[in-house]
């Protein structure tokens, strides 16, 4: 993780960059059930699970946020603002042993009420091993003009 400064000029429409990748293990489905008090039996019960059309317990939609962005965090940049996160989808299901990357692609630039400031928007996609996309949402940025 380091410092790098990057200003509402220096964004490129369709830039794009991509995250190491992370497997998900049962530590971290039991983790962010105490974090979150979502013990539901989709994420926690393996042989309730085996009853269900899915077979296997499945990830928490918001651990998976969560990892996700966590992964995208490699550059901290000082002149950028995080205000939030729209669209966000849980496309397909992840399960223990999965491994996810983020693939972050730059979709929109726009003024900002503050005339030294611009809007930017990046694209993320979380992506498993096997190339499909498991969630998308959009990450609003706040970000300083030169």
């Amino acid at each position: 993780m380091y410092f790098k400064s990057t200003f509402f000029e220096d964004y490129q429409l369709n830039d794009k960059r991509v995250t190491l990748g992370r497997t998900i293990t049962e530590t971290d489905f039991v983790v962010h059930a105490g974090h979150t008090g979502d013990f539901f039996p989709h994420h926690m019960d393996e042989e309730w699970c085996k009853t269900q059309p899915f077979g296997q317990r499945i990830a928490h939609g918001t651990m998976i946020f969560s990892i996700g962005i966590g992964l995208t965090a490699s550059e901290i940049n000082p002149e950028a603002f995080s205000k939030g996160y729209d669209r966000m989808r849980f496309v397909k299901p992840v399960h223990i042993g999965d491994t996810i990357h983020s693939e972050i692609t730059i979709s929109e630039k726009g003024e900002a009420k503050k005339p030294d400031m611009g809007t930017v928007t990046e694209h993320v996609e979380i992506i498993n091993q096997r190339g499909e996309v498991v969630l998308v949402c959009d990450h609003l940025l706040l970000v300083k003009k030169k």
